[in-house]
């Protein structure tokens, strides 16, 4: 089994040499804290420890995030750390994403305070749902691989889990004032009690952000609020009650662009990107004759968190840890639906160069009012009008873990985690853009099409989390489902630990449960494949399970090694459960099975300290439902392929270390490089929508192949998945209290997001993006009172210092240099087909026709703060 190539193994030659990497960037002067343990809630949380659980980790505290987010995406704080992309995406506030070793944030295990957050339906995570942690969190841990959670999660690339602060903080206060580029504005306010003499104590926060980000029409408006409430009696009971959310809404840019628009309609025109171009909103001549931008994408949300944890000392020896849970959320995304004059609203984009790109709404506006929705011969969908997608549910939880120690060396766990989760999704109309009216079929109960008028301002948050009503079906347009989760969960560990060596094994079975319900469909009716179609499909029920291992042995008290292994047979998601938003079951429904070890080597002294570390994930039976519409012949249903035998290999080698020759100054950054890739060829069944079998055209063969053998993993969704990262930074503290700090950042080996299911012959290629290196530096002053507990925080940041221009994320099909692009920039044909490269549309090596983001322009923040 081949681990490691030759230039991974270069890499390791150079590093062992270094003395100046770091990434976790662990201590931090700022705060008077020594260990991760000292802020953490205590019970399922399930934090490593240094020198002590045999996995990598990395850890950020309150103090760095304080110092460094400014208008930042709180992941993107974590890509000093090894083998960790985090972007900005399109760009929009909340909109980034991230990638730990190759993997994207459905197979990376998120939570908060232990609890896991990931959708029970899709395991993504929407940082803009939690953008409010930044204000309440203590400490980030950032686990790679599987982890040390006991907890039946899908930890394939790692774990992140946000702890935020508890109730028993010192008594204190403090606010803080916040401005950056585009307008950004935000303002804090929190206040901690301190514990009584009868052991109540409380904390609160409450904040408010907005402005816009650094593409064009990306405004924002954002809350959070954060109550903690805790009591302990005596020494045997602790009980902390915490509740946080961050409503929000926002303006998007979501629809990636040709590389060329960025050229096209740059207002300059002076052969540079236009990099804040946003082809999602337009123009509208309102009637006072002034022109009001109209957002085609945006997106609103509310999702509170509650959460009540109980620490019992039973005794000495024993402790039992609960935490009730509930998480609703409301809220949903925005874009149109529909046509007018047979065109989408990017079909009414101003395609003049230099002043263009831009959606004209006038027109839209003009077109949609001179269709008569209510006439007999209107057509179904016949208006464009801007929809809503909602994606609500309520979700509640327990989690219960049992710990006793047998003596000295031996300890073990045990406990369950049980969830219950209900979803709800169906598009209304948000804005009718000049319409009477939009005309939708989709409700089978009905016996006429129905005419929605109501609308559903995103702005306004009207969502109630905590209840409320849900819009009438007569509102609600396209689709309107539900789907039903039910989570049951068992877990257990063993751990053996003397002072030098501690071995722990664990393990967790699972149980999903998932029903769908589609309330657009007639109960009892006939489907086209003969099936009688019912609203609820009846719960599916998967199980799953893991077993992991490690060691870690202190050779003295500056060396230690350690190793750890696991194995994961991981349930599929909802939409591979019931595929397509149909009614009926996967016909070839099969478990994801993930192996995954790793070895490492710690070094810590007075002034260095250091990790090195293997890693090697192999994700076999990964499923890919593939749309065969383009493949089928005319007359036949439109079908699709269900590929169950897709195999990765996700490996590589990471370094971080940290170097403090004098108290004024500390050196720090990392390494890491991977090789993920495809291994072998993978088959699947093909199908018509009827679920029927159905040949591939010009075979006798109900199958398709998928050619990947040797292919580099691409992300999904426009998301870049880079193979190579490092960064390299400084902290100096010149005179007392003044802060000086740097990093430069390398990002290389990049590849754009792809489809898997479009390597239908031999000989597919993946798009590489060009390597950039980004600087950013900040400055912080403390400005002391005659009260010790009385002092103003300055600081200031500035990310991307030098301006580079660089793509961060790219996707769709690969159009290569020697393609011909069908029009000239000037819209004119192309007819003397002469590709990419011969007309110099090329950028970077990436020719014009592939879609891209830009990464952020050179951007900056300032804070002030007063503490009390």
């Amino acid at each position: 089994m081949k681990l490691i190539n030759k230039s991974i193994l270069t890499a390791i030659i150079t590093l062992s040499t270094a003395s100046v990497y770091y990434a976790q960037q662990v201590q931090d002067t700022v705060t008077k804290s020594k260990d991760i343990d000292e802020v953490i809630l205590r019970g399922v949380t399930d934090i490593a420890k240094d020198r002590k659980t045999p996995v990598a980790v990395s850890n950020i505290k309150a103090a760095q995030i304080v110092e460094r987010l400014g208008n930042q995406e709180l992941p993107e704080l974590l890509n000093t750390t090894p083998s960790v992309f985090a972007t900005k995406a399109g760009g929009g506030f909340g909109d980034s994403g991230i990638v730990i070793r190759g993997f994207e944030s459905r197979n990376i295990a998120v939570m908060v305070n232990g609890m896991p957050v990931n959708d029970m339906e899709t395991g993504t995570v929407y940082t803009s749902n939690w953008t409010g942690l930044s204000d309440v969190t203590s400490a980030i841990q950032v686990q790679r691989g599987l982890g040390s959670s006991k907890l039946a999660i899908a930890s394939v690339g790692g774990t992140i889990n946000y702890i935020t602060r508890s109730a028993d903080m010192k008594q204190g206060g403090v606010i803080r004032l916040g401005v950056g580029n585009n307008d950004y504005l935000k303002t804090s306010f929190a206040y901690n009690t301190g514990k009584s003499q009868d052991g109540w104590s409380s904390s609160f926060l409450m904040s408010r952000q907005a402005g816009s980000t650094y593409a064009e029409n990306t405004q924002y408006e954002s809350y959070a609020y954060f109550f903690a409430l805790g009591f302990q009696p005596n020494k045997k009971h602790n009980l902390q009650f915490m509740m946080t959310s961050a409503p929000q809404w926002h303006d998007q840019r979501y629809t990636s662009n040709s590389l060329g628009d960025y050229f096209k309609y740059n207002p300059k025109q002076d052969g540079t990107p236009f990099r804040e171009y946003n082809s999602d909103f337009g123009y509208y001549t309102d009637a006072n004759g002034r022109k009001v931008a109209v957002s085609n994408k945006a997106n609103y949300y509310a999702k509170p968190v509650i959460m009540l944890n109980w620490d019992w000392t039973i005794s000495d020896k024993s402790t039992l840890s609960t935490v009730a849970y509930m998480s609703n959320g409301r809220g949903g995304g925005l874009s149109d639906v529909g046509k007018v004059g047979n065109k989408f609203a990017s079909g009414y984009i101003d395609t003049t160069p230099g002043t263009g790109g831009h959606i004209n709404y006038d027109q839209i506006f003009a077109a949609n009012g001179a269709v008569d929705v209510n006439a007999p011969t209107a057509a179904t969908g016949g208006t464009l009008i801007r929809r809503s997608s909602v994606n609500a549910h309520n979700w509640y939880g327990i989690l219960m873990n049992f710990q006793h120690k047998i003596n000295d060396n031996w300890n073990f766990s045990v406990g369950t985690d049980d969830r219950y989760y209900y979803g709800y999704h169906y598009m209304v109309a948000s804005d009718l853009y000049g319409a009477k009216g939009y005309k939708d079929a989709s409700n089978k109960n009905l016996t006429a099409p129905n005419i929605i008028s109501n609308t559903y301002d995103y702005k306004k948050l009207t969502w109630n989390p905590f209840g409320g009503s849900q819009p009438p079906m007569s509102d609600r347009l396209s689709f309107s489902n539900d789907g039903e989760v039910l989570w049951y969960s068992g877990f257990g560990q063993v751990e053996y630990s003397t002072e030098k060596l501690t071995v722990y094994a664990q393990g967790s079975v699972s149980n999903q449960g998932f029903q769908r319900i589609d309330n657009f469909i007639v109960d009892g009716s006939t489907a086209a494949n003969g099936q009688i179609n019912n609203t609820k499909t009846g719960f599916k029920n998967i199980f799953g399970y893991n077993v992991k291992g490690g060691a870690n042995y202190n050779i003295n008290e500056h060396h230690n090694v350690f190793a750890n292994l696991g194995y994961y047979s991981k349930q599929p998601f909802m939409n591979s459960v019931y595929p397509s938003n149909q009614q009926f079951l996967n016909p070839s429904l099969t478990n994801e099975k993930i192996s995954s070890f790793e070895v490492g080597y710690g070094f810590r002294s007075a002034k260095f300290n250091a990790s090195v570390n293997l890693y090697r994930t192999e994700w076999k039976d990964r499923w890919l439902r593939k749309n065969m519409n383009f493949e089928l012949p005319a007359g036949t249903l439109a079908g699709y392929a269900e590929i169950s035998g897709i195999t990765e290999v996700h490996q590589g080698f990471e370094f971080e270390g940290n170097y403090k020759p004098f108290k004024f100054l500390e050196f720090n950054g990392m390494f890491s490089l991977g090789d993920y890739h495809y291994v072998g060829n993978a088959t699947g069944a093909t199908f018509d929508n009827n679920n029927n079998p159905i040949a591939v055209p010009g075979t006798d063969k109900n199958s398709t192949t998928l050619y990947l053998d040797g292919i580099k993993v691409g992300g999904t969704n426009f998301n870049s998945i880079p193979q190579m990262t490092s960064a390299l930074g400084f902290t100096a503290i010149p005179v007392q209290d003044l802060r000086i700090y740097g990093t430069w950042r390398h990002v290389g080996k990049v590849y754009g997001s792809m489809d898997a299911g479009t390597f239908t012959k031999p000989g597919g290629e993946i798009l590489k993006l060009k390597d950039f290196d980004l600087f950013d530096i900040g400055i912080s002053y403390k400005v002391r009172l005659k009260d010790p507990k009385q002092y103003f925080t300055i600081g200031g940041n500035v990310y991307n210092l030098f301006d580079l221009n660089y793509i961060s994320d790219a996707g769709g099909n690969y159009i290569k240099p020697t393609d011909a692009p069908t029009n000239l920039q000037d819209g004119k044909p192309n007819t003397q087909k002469l590709t990419y490269e011969q007309l110099g549309y090329m950028y970077k090596g990436v020719a014009y026709g592939n879609k891209v983001f830009f990464g952020a322009p050179r951007t900056w923040a300032a804070t002030l703060s007063f503490n009390f």
